[in-house]
């Protein structure tokens, strides 16, 4: 199946290899190739741009195309399985990741996060700290409206957050998809508002698990727009 999707296209006259780009490329679409920067996946590319921010010599640019949909077999064959370090030079996509001491309590908020990126789209898919891994998943808007959000529904997970009314679950589905084939995921909780449109992120995690075919664990948790557990 095809669609038409915004991607990148690369002026390999332009390119100088200093290989920013593919540093920067939190999906591994971008590897390089005879001292080149190529687009050699690009059904992975999320058209945020992160990439041509990184290019010293304007060598990349947006173009829309039709081009494969996302297949999870291709998938499987490529050399993101393989267990290597993961670079960036972007700071917002720089993999962290965050102990936290469970057992100590001052008496303050304390945040429970664990992991840096959260946004799921700069996420990489082959991220250390998700394997054997408790996702939460969860709406943007679910952290704002719930003042207990951080010790109720975060600590000990992998944080993963985005919007479905303003992104595209279908892009969602297809990472989601990646993420749950490559890794060792032990649970999986969904946080999501009782708006209709937040229905969209509960979809794509469905639609990923059913895709992926793994048998995971999946905790739904709807909140309302007042800050209550539905």
């Amino acid at each position: 199946m095809k669609v038409i999707k915004k991607v990148i296209q690369i002026d390999k006259k332009k390119c100088v290899g200093c290989g920013q780009c593919a540093g920067a490329c939190a999906q591994g679409a971008i590897q390089m190739v005879e001292g080149k920067a190529e687009l050699v996946h690009e059904n992975y590319c999320d058209g945020m741009g992160i990439c041509i921010g990184q290019c010293p010599v304007d060598a990349i640019s947006f173009i829309d195309k039709e081009i494969e949909a996302y297949d999870n077999q291709k998938y499987h064959n490529i050399n993101l399985i393989e267990k290597k370090p993961i670079g960036h030079t972007c700071p917002s996509s720089m993999l962290k990741s965050f102990e936290k001491d469970l057992s100590v309590n001052t008496g303050k908020v304390n945040s429970q996060i664990n992991n840096w990126p959260v946004q799921i789209k700069l996420m990489p898919v082959n991220a250390p700290y998700l394997n054997n891994a408790d996702l939460l998943i969860a709406a943007d808007c679910t952290s704002f409206a719930f003042g207990d959000f951080h010790n109720k529904l975060l600590k000990g997970k992998i944080l993963m957050i985005g919007c479905p009314k303003l992104d595209d679950a279908g892009y969602y589905a297809e990472k989601l998809e990646q993420i749950f084939s490559l890794n060792k995921i032990n649970s999986i909780e969904v946080a999501y508002m009782e708006v209709p449109c937040c229905n969209g992120i509960v979809n794509a995690v469905k639609t990923a698990l059913k895709n992926s075919k793994k048998d995971i664990s999946l905790k739904l948790t709807r909140i309302s727009i007042d800050g209550k557990l539905i």
